[in-house]
């Protein structure tokens, strides 16, 4: 593979994703980038199955499965909510721990539930970026945040598990902070900073 390849500034990709919240918040991120992005859902491009055992695997899935439908280079996360005490649960679960309906408040009652009395609340929010082109090469980079579950939920801003996840070194969970107070130091965010230093060619 040559690692050397990337998009040029300007460059037009997919966002493997139907989700329209996703879309915005990627079309903030990356809007000094000069990067025009479409999404998957805008396409009308059919959702692959997401089958692997880990983020890197899932994000390589639907970013191929988008690059090969569209004939654009295509970029996919897969994220997810890593609890220390439940063995990094629900990690690459984290949207099925809320049911068909994806309700985060039953999932975040789950984890507190499956946490009980146990001293470690360490938890981590990990996102994984794949960037693909249509011949099948793949490039991906991961961004992490430590930090701790609260509990009860807090805050009304966020999505997912963000009303129970404090942030390291801060006293305010992911979903009382402003979306560009949170998107400075959120996983995601620090894996398109990667994802800009590694995978764009410089401006």
């Amino acid at each position: 593979m040559n690692t050397e390849r990337r998009l040029s500034r300007g460059a037009r990709i997919v966002l493997a994703s139907h989700n329209q919240g996703k879309l915005a918040e990627f079309r903030a991120l990356l809007a000094d980038s000069g990067i025009e992005i479409v999404s998957a859902g805008e396409l009308g491009l059919p959702e692959p199955d997401e089958t692997g055992e880990t983020f890197e695997d899932n994000a390589r899935i639907k970013a191929l499965a988008a690059a090969r439908a569209a004939d654009l280079p295509a970029l996919a996360d897969d994220s997810g909510f890593c609890v220390t005490a439940l063995d990094g649960q629900p990690g690459v679960y984290s949207a099925r721990w809320g049911g068909p309906d994806k309700d985060f408040a039953k999932a975040m009652a789950r984890v507190n539930h499956q946490l009980g009395g146990h001293a470690d609340r360490s938890a981590a929010f990990v996102a994984v970026l794949c960037l693909a082109w249509p011949d099948g090469e793949t490039r991906c980079v991961e961004g992490r945040v430590e930090g701790d579950v609260a509990w009860p939920p807090r805050g009304a801003h966020g999505h997912g598990y963000d009303p129970i996840f404090l942030p390291e070194g801060s006293t305010r969970t992911f979903a009382e902070m402003a979306a560009d107070e949170k998107n400075a130091i959120s996983h995601r965010g620090r894996a398109l900073e990667r994802f800009l230093a590694e995978c764009v060619t410089s401006p």
